[in-house]
């Protein structure tokens, strides 16, 4: 399986993995978790081992407190993910926030000598260097409800009853206030691919802010644009299953089994 019981934690699979293939690892925006990704697993089964990363303070991980920092949430993936027990070639794909948290998690696989991702697939993010000065995570309650409205991938109908925004609100705002405090470091480039989706109506993140994602690999570099927003990937998934699928193509076939 490949998978250890602590990493059990932080790692789920919604559908059986091929015999053989690359892995991707996906990770979610922020407020998400990992079930977000089911539908995007489910298309992606029979090409991939796909897993998606649950972030501590949501779902059945809602008694832990969510971070509030990406250092020590990358730290932490960083460490489940070094840990997987065989070699399938590997691809990273982060949405939003966690396109940053993939980011971060490649550099500290790399840093560490241990096997990492060979392509890097960002989605719905500036780049590291593309800085903007945001607070989302200080508004009133009211002021934050209605920002996570108007993006666009909360349930409208989660957002209007007070029990359910009592377990999403506090890691969401974790979340919030740890992309918006990130900071990466003057040595922030990578060696492997990176691609970059964008919305092409999305407020969040321009093509010149997308572009950006050029000056953190040395390797090559594409973007791809979408019809949509932020949430861009939700209605246009047919078309991000196709760029997925020929993403992982390009990966290297795995080693014979010994």
């Amino acid at each position: 399986m490949g998978i250890s019981a602590d990493g059990e934690r932080w790692l789920r699979r919604f559908q059986p993995a091929p015999a053989g293939g690359p892995r991707l690892l996906l990770f979610p925006h922020a407020g998400g978790s990992a079930s977000f990704f089911v539908p995007l697993a489910k298309a992606l089964a029979p090409v991939a081992d796909v897993l998606a990363v649950q972030y501590p303070g949501r779902q059945d991980r809602r008694l832990e407190a969510a971070h509030t920092a990406i250092a020590p949430l990358a730290d932490e993936i960083a460490e489940v993910v070094g840990a997987l027990d065989d070699d399938r070639p590997l691809a990273f794909f982060g949405h939003s926030l966690g396109a940053v948290v993939a980011f971060e998690v490649t550099r500290r696989l790399a840093a560490a000598q241990r096997p990492g991702p060979a392509v890097l697939v960002v989605s719905g993010r500036r780049a590291p260097s593309t800085l903007r000065e945001e607070s989302y995570h200080r508004l009133p309650e009211a002021a934050f409800i209605a920002e996570l409205g108007s993006l666009g991938g909360t349930d409208p109908r989660i957002l209007a009853e007070p029990e359910l925004l009592e377990l999403i609100v506090p890691p969401t705002r974790a979340d919030y206030q740890a992309i918006e405090t990130y900071e990466p470091g003057p040595d922030a480039v990578l060696d492997i691919p990176v691609v970059a989706l964008i919305g092409d109506t999305d407020s969040r993140v321009t093509t010149a802010e997308a572009e950006r994602w050029r000056e953190h690999t040395s390797a090559s570099f594409e973007l791809r644009h979408f019809t949509g927003g932020h949430f861009y990937l939700v209605d246009q998934q047919p078309a991000v299953v196709d760029t997925l699928t020929g993403v992982l193509a390009t990966l290297p076939a795995p080693h014979p089994a010994s």
